[in-house]
């Protein structure tokens, strides 16, 4: 059985990734997005880059970063994984592809199976697409459950994670239901918006972990 991969995004203390790193957590993210309650500088999320240890990958999400902010943003905070929550072309994705070093995912607001369809066309162009619900007021984050019943049985033709409304609860239930390699939360691991939970954090990879050795 693959590893289960634990992403714990939104992430804007030095409190919260050490919370992450401690529950096992193998990715981390940090929103460069002003919008979002979540949102870190590029200088902070470099601080916070910092404090990620070895074997830990930090992810970066924009949306819709223009091209000279997103060098910026890469060359300062230096993260493993680009994701791209906005509605950036695959073209744009797959010249990130070829001319970084970083893994490029993308994440894809699910309202139908026809959007899982449309999403094929980052083939090739990413690495990861991260299925997430249908954007609500922004394009992730909103604690938006994703109905699980759509990616059930369905022919993936890419790596992909499962993101939309999860927490420490539903986890389990998730991997069981969708077979999903990587789980993504955020807004569900909180005490109040862009403010995460200790306790929940660790609830969750202790769920998520637990539900992959039982499948």
């Amino acid at each position: 059985m693959p590893e289960t991969l634990i992403k714990i995004c939104g992430l804007t203390t030095p409190e919260g990734v050490d919370a992450a790193v401690d529950a096992g957590a193998t990715h981390i993210g940090l929103v460069h997005y002003e919008p979002s309650p979540r949102h870190v500088s590029v200088a902070d999320a470099a601080k916070l880059r910092a404090r990620a240890p070895e074997g830990v990958k930090v992810v970066l999400l924009t949306v819709n970063l223009q091209v000279k902010e997103t060098a910026l943003a890469l060359e300062e905070i230096q993260p493993d994984v680009l994701q791209l929550h906005g509605a950036e072309t695959a073209e744009w994705l797959g010249l990130l592809k070829d001319k970084t070093i970083l893994e490029i995912w993308k994440a894809i607001g699910v309202k139908d199976r026809a959007s899982l369809e449309r999403a094929e066309r980052f083939k090739g162009a990413a690495h990861r697409l991260i299925y997430d619900a249908a954007a609500g007021a922004l394009p992730g984050g909103n604690g938006l459950l994703l109905d699980w019943r759509l990616l059930m049985n369905y022919h993936h033709v890419m790596p992909w994670g499962l993101a939309g409304g999860l927490n420490p609860e539903n986890v389990g239930d998730a991997i069981r239901y969708t077979g999903a390699e990587l789980v993504d939360a955020s807004s569900g691991l909180e005490s109040e918006p862009g403010v995460k939970d200790p306790a929940k954090i660790k609830a969750f990879c202790k769920a998520a972990l637990a539900a992959r050795a039982s499948a």
